[in-house]
């Protein structure tokens, strides 16, 4: 084992002999922002194999180099960890970290690949965007079939290396016709989506009315059950696709006031119909705001592909497959946050439901939704930066507002002086298909920047 932390050592010994002089050599360049920090903390792991004496969860030390490059448009980042822990006074790398448990191509290269955090071109809105690796904000249109969609529910256990990339043809003076596309996992492909969409009237240069877009989505889960470990059912299920077609018209767009309509049909399977209309925007260009009616059969889920879809895919694949309710919800869905102070300080909250609940506990979509996200950049208070996210199904009564059943709980709380950083992270997530239901990640990391 020990010449297992030896060889670790080596690779993350040789990747900084890289990453540093590539780095400073082009630092000089006043287009080039880099960092390269040194990671020292503590890391919580479900390990498939426990040596003797340990219980899950196992606590790590962890020591590794995150360099960060953003050069214009282009930027990457890595994480280059490695988890130890000492067993008789030797150290005992989580080899985990560096081969799987049973080897294959796809978990092999699922592994290796996670190294790269991310790799982008653009921003997210702009004529061409890629971006892959950590994703937690996977969306297509106005969002009725996916929103929000992450492959992040996993880490630190297991981390996803995934891909979204839109082109507009407007990048070379052809603003007809544009795409948006997104994989939750590049080495399985199982959740794998597109959007195409055109502008029909951009040639009547009619105002207003020359910006409609006319959509067409689909998003299909290959393999629904990949992640679940406590259902009856073998196997990783029978793909389940969710596609309709969109509206999209921006009203309004003055600074002080935005203005945009949309509106989606969309179908489960062939199984299940759902439909919405809304419209949403900006005010005085720190204010957001959205609103949508919709109606939906019975075993309907909007935004299907949501934040924390991978930890509620066997419930969403029975409901779409096995669903037999046949009547009509009427539902809404209202969002609004605001961003100040040069967005150093952001919030946004969301919640969505059916107007008359039903009693049935099989489906997320019979009880209120709620999303939160709150975020304090560096720059506000002296040192200090905060991130932090609140993800809450099966809403059925005020209490359960506060209770961390059926929930996603993320927080990170930073303190910076001078080139370190010191970080309390607190992570509890309720996951359904394991047992027990709660994983809970909580610990100190120290970071410092060393260019």
């Amino acid at each position: 084992m020990l010449s297992a932390w030896k060889r670790c050592f080596i690779i993350m010994a040789l990747s900084a002999s890289i990453c540093i002089p590539l780095a400073a050599e082009t630092a000089s360049a006043d287009s080039l922002l880099g960092t390269l920090a040194l990671n020292i903390g503590v890391q919580q792991f479900t390990d498939p194999v426990l040596s003797s004496g340990l219980t899950n969860p196992v606590s790590y030390q962890s020591l590794g180099l995150s360099p960060d490059l953003d050069f214009g448009p282009f930027g990457v980042g890595m994480d280059l960890t490695i988890n130890y822990r000492f067993q008789d006074g030797s150290p005992v790398i989580r080899q985990w970290d560096w081969w799987p448990q049973d080897p294959t191509v796809q978990s092999v290269a699922e592994l290796w690949l996670s190294k790269f955090t991310y790799v982008r071109w653009g921003k997210k809105g702009e004529p061409l965007f890629v971006k892959l690796g950590q994703i937690d904000d996977g969306s297509l249109g106005n969002g009725f079939i996916m929103s929000g969609y992450a492959n992040t529910c996993f880490v630190p256990d297991r981390i996803l290396f995934g891909m979204s990339l839109d082109f507009d043809a407007a990048l070379f003076n052809f603003p007809y016709v544009g795409f948006e596309s997104f994989i939750g996992n590049l080495t399985q492909f199982d959740v794998i989506g597109g959007r195409l969409y055109v502008r029909p009237l951009m040639l009547l240069n009619i105002p207003i009315l020359k910006d409609l877009q006319v959509g067409g989505t689909i998003v299909a889960d290959t393999k629904p059950l990949l992640y679940t470990s406590t259902v009856a059912t073998t196997g990783t299920g029978t793909a389940v696709a969710v596609y309709g077609g969109d509206l999209r018209l921006p009203i309004v767009g003055l600074p002080v006031f935005s203005l945009t309509a949309f509106g989606d049909m969309a179908t489960i399977a062939g199984k299940s119909l759902g439909g919405m209309i809304g419209a949403g925007g900006k005010l005085f260009g720190i204010m957001s705001y959205g609103a949508q009616m919709r109606v939906m059969g019975e075993t309907f889920i909007p935004s299907y592909f949501d934040a924390t879809y991978d930890l509620y895919r066997d419930n969403r694949y029975e409901t779409a497959v096995n669903g037999t309710g046949t009547g009509l919800i009427a539902g809404y869905y209202g969002s609004a946050g605001f961003s100040l102070l040069d967005e150093k300080i952001v919030f946004n909250a969301s919640v969505s439901g059916p107007i008359n609940p039903t009693s049935d506990t099989t489906n997320t979509n019979n009880y209120p939704h709620l999303k939160g996200v709150f975020l304090v950049k560096e720059g506000l208070l002296s040192g200090l930066s905060f991130t932090g996210s609140y993800d809450k199904q099966f809403i059925t009564s005020w209490a359960d507002l506060i209770s961390a059943a059926n929930a996603a709980i993320q927080a990170k709380l930073n303190y910076k002086t001078g080139p370190a950083v010191l970080s309390f992270v607190y992570k509890i997530v309720y996951d359904p298909t394991n047992t027990p239901a709660w994983e809970i990640t909580s610990g100190l990391e120290s970071s410092i920047q060393l260019f």
